[in-house]
Parts: structure tokens; C-alpha cells; sequence
């Protein structure tokens, strides 16, 4: 029966907030008839009482309930008709979790009364099911209010960003520095252990595979696997608690405090925290899904629905639905949450997946759509990095080069064209275009004032082979994943240089790691913002497993028994240099080889010394050249750094000053000896070499 305590309250903000000796809800729905609040006992199992809120006032419902407070658990039971092929799928019958849940308690399992719809029904989707799913479904704690805390952030300007794309498990989950109690964990993350790795590396911003708070998919349980990179977002203002100490995971307020602290620590050892957001998509799927929270609460406002045939759902994100951002109520969840994470939760930017979605409208991607307008406009978000995924599974989907404002973006171009490059010399790309990605790819950001830290520059990422895969093996090996292999990219860029996974050859092991430490070299040596994958450094293997979303277990964690530290210090010492010399990371576009005054200048060198011409540009049977990098208003160049991917070494006639070498990532040559004018220097094998002017 309803209560009639309840009273109107405000109709923001949205979710559910302590005032006044009370709690205020508001909850949108601009097709709903009615919405009740639902309250629970502290364990979630029973149900002491319905509230049923007032409005809708400009499409919230909204309501105050006096004298509750802090650890009230509750959920919601929206009304309104169950049309499917009007796009309404209302269904009191299932509790629904607040989408503006700040804690969130239960335990989520796949069953049948989940679903709105009577699976099995003749009807299909379009049945009713009136089960109540109320004793096992997730529920919202009313948390305590958002204490102003001072955040000390390092605010690092975009040109010194040195990303570090790390899972918060996989990282210290095998550390032997982290005290077992914190393996896998936020706080793992930041221990001092695992700090003074990132500070050996060098590397000072760590992008987060997601955190916010995840559900598996339906087909993983049966298969005794779970979603580890946790892109299955269902509480967007919470950190997932699988993430937290085993001992804060079932107190939703212990693992905030943990996410916290960890951003707190990392903050003060000059380390910035970016996350990657999922934005896209819900776990509730197609319209065979289950019925969690949006889909329950306003169906058609949610989801992007295929217009002549609104009980299906648009599928641009490849997990059966996607979030419909061009709505205004949308644009506000979204950007209320972005600045959740900012000011309360302390992080300091953003990836975000698949973000095509995100700026589509009914007419396609829109660079002015209302979300990228309003996100410029934030004063909240105005310093925190944004960098976009720019490509999803809808049409026109591969959008790199066209985000908007200040945005970085993930550049696929520069991986592939690193690794043919690098692995299939002789068949693989030219110098000219591994020149365009090495600059920056000027081809697709350089226009309006975009810089040319605008391209995040990758040889590897969590989606794909590691690097060490990339060399090892030829194809991919994803039968752990229970898809007979199906799943995961196929035709990656690769080369297992003559053996299929490990081996003992020594010729093998020896063009593996040459090609890996010239890749890696590349990478950060380039024009642009550099990412660097968590376990490229230390040799990370993944068996062949090029999708490996689904393995949490050592196939994903950090193997530092087993780490390559010689490759360890190589990074290291490619990071320092490219903070020693400020050339490698100009924060502007080179110019030609008579620059104006006040601009840097790069030019072109074929092995024999002379300057690359028209037709040098397009030999398919020379792939080697250099690259002579010069500082503003400078009347001799400063840095020179010389590519040869070929199995065997070449002589390159080296001009305009005797040079000291700086690093040869072949390990042949010792850093510090001298090259004379004219003097040609043998450049080894499969290697980059990096020399400044003496």
C-alpha cells in the first residue's frame, strides 16, 4: 500500500540527496504515468514501503521524504504502458536501480525475471512478465553528502601527457611489491610499489580501464568467465567494487573512500588519473535484454530505437543497444556524471569508448551535437582531458580527426602503419607514410587549431595483441574465450618472425626483441601524445589472446616474476629523453625545411645523405632514412633520428655536424660515441637509432 509521507520536494537534482532532515528524489521519465519509490531493509531483501512521487514536472518525478537519511536502501517501480512496438516498455513488476545511484548494494545474477518479457512466450519481447524480481535485484543506498575535499592535482599541460593504459587488477594483482591484501585492488594501484614503477617508467598519467560500476554478460556465467575490462557500465557515479580491498567490496561507502584515496595518492606522487568511460551502451542490451533501470524507466527518451520499427533498438555500440546522448536529459546524466568523477571523486579527464555515440543525432555524427556543445561550455570539465575512441559499429562509424575543441583521439593509423612497418619489411607501408604518422598524422588533425598532440599515438592496447604478442605469433588464439575463436580481431599486423609462441631460437628471440624495441622507440619518439599499454615494458604475453575482455586471470594480470627488465630500461630511457629534449615533444606543427622565424623544422634523409626528393619517397625497395629535427631560428639541426628496418645494417652518410649517439635500440652501438661529418655510420639491423648534434 502507499504511504502518504512522502511530500513534493524539489524536482532537482536528479537521484537521491540528503536535505533538510530528509531525502529529496528525483527521477526523469517523460512517458511514465507514475513512478514509485521503493523502500527497502538494509539488506535489500524486503520491501517496508512505496512512496509514489509527485509530477511529472518538465518530465521528472520528484518527492522528499522526511526524516530519511543516510543508508536508506530504495529502488524504483515505474508505470506506463508495455507497448514494445511503440517503444514503451513500462513494467511495474520489476524494481528498477536508480540510474543516479551513488551506492549501490546487492549481488546481480542472470535470471529470467529480469526481463520484462516472458522468455520463451510465443510472444517473444513483446510479452509481459509479471514476476516480481524485486528480492534480487540491485538497489540504490542513499549516500552521504559529498564533503568538500581539497584535490591537489598535478594538471599536467597536454604536450608532457605520457598516457598509460592499465587495468587496476591486472596491474598488481602478481606484484610482489603489494602486500597480498591490496593485489588487484584501488589501493594496489597506489602502493608505493607500483608508484615507483610508473616513476621508473616515466610515465605520468594512467588511463583507467573502466570503473565504474559493471555486470557480466548473460553468456560469460555458464562459461565460469566474467567481464574484466568492464565495459558493461549499469552504476555510472560509482566505482566498481570488484576493484576494492576484499575487505571493503560489500560496503559501497569503504570503496569510494578507497577510490579516493588512491587518486589522492597518485596525485601526490605527480600522477594524473584519466578513466575510460562508457557512455554508449547499458548492460540491458537489445530487446531481448533484461529490464535493470533505463530501459524500465522511459524506453523511447533512453535508447537510440530503429525509427520505422521502434521495438528494436539501434546497435552502434556491437552490445545491442545504445544510449540515445542527442536527447537533453541524456546530454545532463551524462555530464552530471563526468562531473561527479571530477569534483568528488578527484580524476582528471576522460577516454571515452566508442565515442562516435555520443555526438550522433538523427541525421549522424555531428561535431556541434548538443553533447560536445555543452561539454565545451562546463566550467567543472574546462580542465579535464578528454580523449575520445573515434570510431563505434554505426554507420559512418570511423570518425578520427573530426572531434571537436580540445579533445585528444585514439590514432589507429599510427599503430598499424608502426607495425607493417616494422614487421613486414618489404611489404609492408613506405617511409612517406610512416613519416605522416611519425609527425603526427597531419593528414587528419592538422586543421582549425588543432595541435599536434591531438593524435594519441599506439603500437598496443587492451583491445588486441600486447606487443610481445604482435611479434610472437601470426594469428590469434582466443579459444579461452569460449567462442571457438570466433571472437577478436581478425588479420591483425603481425609477424612471430618463423615460430608460432615462445621459443628458444635465439635468431627468433633476438628479431623479436629488435623489432619490439624499435616499435617502442617509434612510439615514443613520435610527434604527438604518446600511450604506452600497462606490461609492454616488461615483455606482457597474453598466449596469443587478442581478446582477452573475458580473462581474469594471469592470461590478463602482470607477470613481474617473469618481467623483461631489460626492456624495462629502455623504456625508461626513451621516456627520460623525450623529457630531456623538447624537440620530441613540440607542442606545434613542424615546418618545411625553410621554416618561418620561431619555427621548429624537420628534414629528410635517404641513407646516402643526400635530402629526400619526390621520387625517394616512393622506392619500394628502400625503406630506411633519417630524420634531422632543428630548433627555432637554429642554423644547425639538433637531433637526428635514423630508422632501418631492414634484416641487415646499412651505412648512412650523416651531415651538417659531427653527432654524439644518444640511443640504439638494437643495444649494438654504445651510446655517447661520435660520429664525424661525413664519416657514415653503420646503422644496425631492424634498430632507431637517436643522435644529437655534438
Amino acid at each position: 500500500m502507499l504511504a502518504s509521507l512522502l511530500q513534493p520536494g524539489w524536482h532537482e537534482p536528479f537521484g537521491a540527496q540528503l536535505r533538510d532532515g530528509g531525502v529529496n528524489f528525483a527521477v526523469m521519465s517523460e512517458n511514465a504515468t507514475a513512478i514509485d519509490v521503493c523502500v527497502f531493509d538494509a539488506d535489500g531483501r524486503h520491501e517496508l514501503a512505496r512512496h509514489r512521487l509527485y509530477g511529472p514536472r518538465d518530465g521528472v518525478f520528484h518527492g522528499f521524504l522526511p526524516g530519511a537519511g543516510v543508508g536508506l536502501v530504495y529502488g524504483l517501480r515505474a508505470y506506463g504502458p508495455y507497448s514494445p512496438e511503440q517503444g514503451q516498455r513500462f513494467n511495474p513488476h520489476k524494481l528498477l536501480l536508480d540510474p543516479y545511484a551513488r551506492e549501490i548494494v546487492g549481488r546481480f545474477d542472470w535470471r529470467a525475471e529480469h526481463h520484462g518479457f516472458e522468455m520463451g512466450h510465443v510472444d517473444g519481447a513483446r510479452s509481459l512478465d509479471t514476476r516480481d524480481n524485486a528480492a534480487h535485484a540491485l538497489k540504490a543506498r542513499v549516500a552521504p553528502p559529498d564533503a568538500p575535499q581539497p584535490i591537489r592535482r598535478p594538471r599536467r599541460a597536454v604536450g608532457e601527457l605520457v598516457l598509460y593504459e592499465v587495468h587496476v587488477k591486472g596491474f598488481s594483482m602478481l606484484h610482489p611489491g603489494v602486500p597480498p591484501e591490496l593485489r588487484g585492488s584501488y589501493a594496489g594501484l597506489a602502493h608505493p610499489a607500483s608508484i615507483a614503477h610508473f616513476q621508473k617508467l616515466g610515465v605520468n598519467t594512467l588511463s583507467l580501464l573502466p570503473v565504474h560500476y559493471a555486470v557480466d554478460e548473460a553468456h560469460l556465467a555458464p562459461l565460469g568467465l566474467t567481464n574484466y575490462w568492464g565495459y558493461n557500465s549499469l552504476g555510472f557515479f560509482c566505482p566498481d567494487p570488484r576493484l576494492a580491498q576484499e575487505a571493503h567490496r560489500h560496503d559501497p561507502s569503504r570503496v569510494n573512500a578507497e577510490f579516493r584515496a588512491m587518486v589522492d595518492g597518485l596525485h601526490a606522487a605527480g600522477i594524473e588519473v584519466v578513466l575510460d568511460v562508457v557512455y554508449n551502451h547499458t548492460p540491458e542490451g537489445s530487446e531481448l535484454g533484461p529490464t535493470l533501470s533505463f530501459r524500465g524507466l522511459d524506453n523511447r527518451s533512453w535508447y537510440r530505437l530503429v525509427p520505422d520499427e521502434p521495438s528494436r533498438y539501434e546497435n552502434h555500440s556491437g552490445c545491442g543497444n545504445v544510449l540515445q546522448v542527442h536527447h537533453g536529459r541524456v546530454t545532463q546524466f551524462v555530464l552530471d556524471s563526468l562531473r561527479y568523477w571530477v569534483e568528488v571523486m578527484g580524476v582528471d579527464g576522460f577516454r571515452f569508448d566508442l565515442a562516435p555515440a555520443l555526438g550522433r543525432t538523427p541525421f549522424g555524427f555531428d561535431t556541434h551535437a548538443a553533447f560536445f556543445t555543452a561539454l565545451r561550455q562546463d566550467p567543472v570539465l574546462a580542465g579535464a582531458h578528454l580523449i575520445a575512441e573515434p570510431w563505434d559499429m554505426g554507420p559512418d562509424g570511423y570518425q578520427v580527426g573530426r572531434f571537436p575543441g580540445r579533445f585528444l583521439e585514439w590514432n589507429d593509423k599510427f599503430r598499424d602503419t608502426v607495425r607493417s612497418y616494422w614487421l613486414r619489411s618489404g611489404t609492408g607501408v613506405g617511409r612517406g607514410e610512416l613519416v605522416r604518422r611519425f609527425m603526427a598524422s597531419s593528414d587528419m588533425f592538422h586543421h582549425g587549431t588543432r595541435p599536434p598532440t591531438a593524435s594519441v599515438n599506439f603500437i598496443a592496447a587492451h583491445d588486441g595483441f600486447t606487443l610481445l604478442d604482435a611479434t610472437s605469433y601470426s594469428r590469434k588464439h582466443n579459444l579461452a574465450n569460449g567462442e571457438e575463436n570466433r571472437d577478436g580481431r581478425d588479420g591483425e599486423i603481425c609477424c612471430n618472425f618463423g615460430a608460432e609462441g615462445p621459443t628458444q631460437d635465439p635468431a627468433v628471440r633476438n628479431a623479436r626483441r629488435r623489432a619490439q624495441r624499435a616499435m617502442l622507440a617509434t612510439l615514443l619518439l613520435a610527434q604527438g601524445t604518446p600511450m604506452l599499454a600497462a606490461g609492454d615494458e616488461i615483455g606482457r604475453t597474453q598466449g596469443g589472446n587478442n581478446n582477452a575482455y573475458c580473462q581474469d586471470n594471469p592470461i590478463s594480470w602482470l607477470d613481474w616474476p617473469a618481467a623483461d627488465t631489460g626492456t624495462l630500461d629502455f623504456v625508461a630511457a626513451l621516456l627520460a629523453l623525450r623529457r630531456d629534449e623538447p624537440l620530441l615533444r613540440h607542442e606545434h606543427w613542424f615546418a618545411a625545411a625553410t621554416p618561418p622565424p620561431g619555427e621548429a623544422a624537420v628534414r629528410w634523409y635517404a641513407p646516402s645523405g643526400h635530402e629526400m626528393r619526390g621520387h625517394d619517397w616512393h622506392r619500394t625497395d628502400q625503406l630506411a632514412f633519417a630524420a634531422q629535427l632543428s630548433e627555432p631560428d637554429a642554423a644547425l639541426p639538433r637531433l637526428m633520428i635514423v630508422f632501418n628496418p631492414e634484416r641487415e645494417a646499412l651505412p648512412f652518410l650523416l651531415c651538417f655536424a659531427p653527432w654524439q649517439l644518444l640511443l640504439d635500440s638494437s643495444g649494438e652501438l654504445a651510446p655517447g660515441s661520435r660520429v664525424a661529418v661525413g664519416q657514415p655510420l653503420a646503422v644496425p639491423a631492424r634498430s632507431v637509432l637517436v643522435l644529437r648534434r655534438a
